[in-house]
């Protein structure tokens, strides 16, 4: 089977970056304007072929650009729900579902029958965990199809209790009226960017131990190829460096997303939460939040959520 495009092994843990590059610039072709056809000739014209030596078409693009592994990403097998799996990208996850949700994107080989769309968890990535047994939660549809997050008891191997689960839309409205409180508040800007200086040092530190890794992993080269190291702990040696890389990657990209956020010149902070793209709401979330903590309805059919959630508040303003 050959290897995905942009990717340097079949596991996809690590990337080729001048295939990554090239990926990149179709992508910002087709926002852009163009038509997948159009950027297929472009990345023919330019001298790139795919990994069997193929030129491209709209179509061997297309079923690139249709891969969630591409931005990091997975379907869950029972929900078909897209969900991170840490390892590294060729694009970001919005720009993915940009292109899986773009009606005028001529030449994708998606399928045409119907499916529910993709709905974007604002509270993911660890944010928010069970109250219960402190997995973290994550997003997840009911058997009726409305969206949840619920604490999974068997999700890659980090078992749950599997016990508390809670409507999305509800959980993400009484967090943001939570948010939106501490916003009104007096020194609320200043103590937003000591947060957010807090989150780039972290980031910082993040880089620095991805670095170690992935010069750790480099370094299991040479005794393997003189004999001092046997396949077996080559192995074992690099799946332990893998982990810990997609790890602090998944990590980076949390922080990333709190450093990120545009605050400079927002006056008012609440009425431009009731504007702000999802990517930004989100970023305002992490610097303000550190963990939201879910516990168990009292009752089945219960859909109060003011008592089942308990906000962890990063900033010295919402402590």
């Amino acid at each position: 089977m050959p290897r995905l495009y942009g990717f340097d092994n079949q596991t996809r843990t690590r990337v080729r970056a001048p295939e990554r590059q090239v990926v990149r610039e179709a992508v910002g072709r087709i926002r852009a304007g163009q038509s997948q056809a159009e950027a297929a000739a472009w990345m023919t014209a330019e001298g790139h072929r795919g990994t069997m030596g193929g030129e491209w078409t709209s179509m061997t693009l297309g079923r690139l650009l249709d891969n969630p592994a591409i931005a990091g990403l997975e379907r869950d097998p029972d929900t078909n729900e897209l969900r991170e799996t840490g390892r590294e990208a060729l694009i970001t996850p919005e720009e993915f579902r940009w292109l899986q949700q773009r009606p005028g994107r001529r030449g994708s080989i998606r399928s045409i029958e119907p499916r529910e769309d993709d709905y974007e968890y604002l509270l993911s990535e660890g944010l928010t965990e069970c109250g219960d047994c402190g997995q973290h939660m994550a997003g997840s549809r009911t058997d009726a199809g409305s969206p949840s997050y619920r604490c999974q008891s068997n999700f890659e191997g980090r078992g749950g209790c599997g016990k508390v689960r809670i409507n999305a839309p509800r959980l993400e409205d009484h967090v943001g009226e939570c948010v939106l409180g501490e916003l009104s508040r007096p020194g609320a800007q200043a103590a937003l960017e000591a947060a957010r200086e807090a989150m780039a040092a972290e980031a910082q530190q993040a880089v620095v131990r991805i670095a170690a890794l992935e010069g750790a992993r480099a370094e299991l080269v040479g005794p393997y190829a003189e004999g001092q190291l046997s396949r077996g702990t080559l192995v074992a040696a690099d799946r332990r460096i893998g982990r810990d890389l997609r790890a602090e990657r998944a990590r980076l990209r949390y922080l990333e997303q709190g450093v990120d956020v545009p605050l400079g010149g927002v006056e008012d902070l609440a009425r431009w939460w009731e504007h702000a793209p999802f990517a930004s709401k989100r970023g305002l979330v992490l610097l303000l939040v550190k963990k939201i903590q879910v516990r168990p309805a009292r009752a089945r059919g219960v859909r109060d959520v003011d008592d089942r959630v308990n906000l962890v508040w990063r900033t010295a303003l919402a402590a």
